[in-house]
């Protein structure tokens, strides 16, 4: 397992997957939820972007079977209830997690949905010894979220591990999946990864995978750690992909964090050379690309500019948005000051060197997305939670000692991006984390995010929508209603099969890691949201030990 830096250094390389099992790995529980192990890599805590715990100790890390292109891994049952899972791992002794979702609609055809995934393949081998490789799948369906089968994206064994999935479609159905690609170059160390584009032109069963941007260097030492991409697409074979690049120095030193953008007019077979788009900002990370209904293409990311600790902002993020060109992919506005995120160095409290919440353990940030209205090309919106409502985190950061009430936050701009309102934060009890935002035909906007209002103990969460109704004029609603979507709540605070550390003995095998995001997507040209989470209703049993599972659900909500 990749591992972060202590929390007094504050060099910020950030999110990018690292979910890996190496050889004889265990899981330590430490003397503080507030303290990191104290082996300096260029991870900013206050981002908590360390690399994802391994979902289970003492695993090595191997190469899955040979899959050829437009092969069906598994299928799942018919499934007709309002929540569906849609994970069908294969059997004969193999299962694992699944987080990090990521969802898209076939416009020429609405009953063919793809989702996207971090996968985590386990087996257990007759010795007893754990192998696993993290693949991502493409979780398919063409009846309507029914039925899900699995198809291989990355069929060759050129990487061992590939995450952050992101999915799209362009206007005649073409699909885009996009990931980071890992290799291994020892027990303990990885290069740093690839920028992987794979496309499919029948809906997502057969994908041909291209290399966007190489990492270099290893994560300990000099070169490019790229991360957290994201894809966006429109028209006939048009797709583009953002992702940051954190240049290291000597020891993964952080240099400086810029965020890269590359198109493709072609379906995905060609893409040009990525060229950096935010501009003079040099903190910049995870960025998100949305295409406004006049073709113009908008990217959100965030930017670091609170770096001295005297400051009460220490460690605190602006939200920024540039215009590219829908052409070549190169910045031609911006970037434009949306707001001040609260998300600094004190703001949440810390456990294993990574900002969470309230008797909680898993990593969490403030980061969202951009979204554009389709029924007004000036009109987006950019959303993120944050602590703003939250009263100060225990002196020492300490989640067990802390009460916590991080709220979902939105800015709207209706000139393209230049200017924005005031933030408005959805006032809900207890906390609302990692939204994603996205517009209906009718031009309301619809924010998914995992809540916990349900739960009066702020442990269990569900995930919700809030709906904001279409503006009338040059100004947001600001009125939000709520609607939970889960039929039953995911307790992550203890008893997690994957990722399960105890730091507290009230709160035994609490999830280190339920990833960085979930999605919705609206259905085109329609009011119907689709929402892809990951839930941990179900019970997983491996190695001897049952406890949560975390499995990616769908639901549709609308007419």
């Amino acid at each position: 397992m990749l591992l972060g830096k202590t929390i007094g250094s504050m060099g910020r390389a950030r999110g990018r997957l690292a979910p890996l099992v190496l050889a004889g790995l265990t899981l330590v529980a430490l003397s503080s939820p507030a303290r990191a192990d104290d082996n300096i890599r260029p991870i900013d805590f206050t981002h908590n972007n360390t690399g994802a715990p391994a979902p289970v100790p003492g695993g090595v890390f191997g190469s899955g079977p040979a899959l050829h292109p437009g092969t069906k891994i598994c299928s799942t049952a018919t499934q007709n209830a309002a929540n569906v899972n849609t994970d069908c791992d294969p059997g004969n002794g193999i299962t694992g997690p699944h987080n990090e979702t990521s969802i898209a609609v076939n416009p020429t055809n609405t009953q063919n949905i793809i989702g996207g995934l971090n996968d985590y393949q386990l087996g257990l081998n007759p010795g007893g010894q754990v192998s696993e490789t993290v693949l991502s799948r493409a979780h398919v369906t063409f009846d309507g979220g029914h039925t899900w089968s699995e198809y291989p994206i990355n069929a060759n064994s050129a990487y061992q591990a590939t995450g952050d999935p992101s999915v799209a479609f362009d206007a005649t159905g073409h699909a885009y999946y996009a990931t980071l690609g890992f290799r291994f170059v020892g027990p303990f160390n990885a290069t740093n990864p690839d920028v992987l584009v794979a496309n499919s032109g029948d809906g997502g069963k057969t994908w041909a995978s291209t290399r966007i941007a190489a990492g270099s260097g290893v994560e300990t030492g000099v070169g490019d750690l790229l991360d957290k991409e994201y894809i966006a697409a429109w028209g006939k074979g048009n797709a583009i992909v953002t992702f940051g690049d954190f240049r290291l120095g000597v020891g993964g030193a952080l240099v400086s964090a810029t965020i890269y953008s590359s198109v493709t007019h072609d379906f995905g077979r060609t893409w040009t050379q990525p060229q950096p788009i935010s501009g003079n900002l040099d903190q910049a990370f995870v960025s998100v690309p949305t295409v406004a209904a006049d073709g113009k293409i908008y990217v959100s990311f965030l930017d670091t500019k609170f770096l001295d600790p005297s400051s009460p902002n220490f460690g605190r993020d602006v939200y920024e948005v540039v215009q590219v060109s829908p052409a070549t992919g190169a910045r031609v506005a911006g970037p434009f000051n949306v707001a001040k995120v609260i998300d600094g160095f004190t703001d949440y409290p810390v456990a294993l060197g990574r900002q969470t919440y309230q008797d909680s353990l898993f990593r969490s940030w403030a980061a969202g997305n951009i979204t554009a209205d389709p029924t007004n090309a000036k009109h987006l919106a950019v959303v993120w939670s944050d602590m703003r409502n939250s009263p100060p985190p225990a002196p020492d950061l300490d989640p067990y000692k802390s009460v916590t009430n991080s709220d979902v936050v939105v800015s709207e701009s209706f000139d393209g991006g230049r200017t924005w309102s005031s933030p408005t934060a959805i006032t809900l009890p207890n906390d609302q984390f990692m939204p994603w935002g996205a517009f209906d035909a009718s031009g309301q906007l619809h924010i998914g995010f995992f809540d916990r209002q349900y739960d009066s103990a702020n442990h269990r969460y569900g995930y919700s929508l809030a709906t904001e109704p279409a503006a009338t004029g040059s100004t947001p609603a600001g009125t939000f209603s709520t609607t939970q979507v889960t039929t039953t709540l995911s307790q992550p605070t203890k008893n997690d099969r994957w990722f399960a550390t105890t730091l507290n003995p009230a709160f035994p095998f609490a999830t280190a890691f339920l990833g960085d995001y979930s999605n919705i997507a609206v259905v085109p040209n329609s009011t119907d949201v689709l929402s892809y989470w990951t839930d941990m209703r179900r019970t997983s049993c491996f190695a001897g030990r049952c406890g949560h599972s975390e499995d990616g659900f769908f639901a549709r909500t609308g007419g």
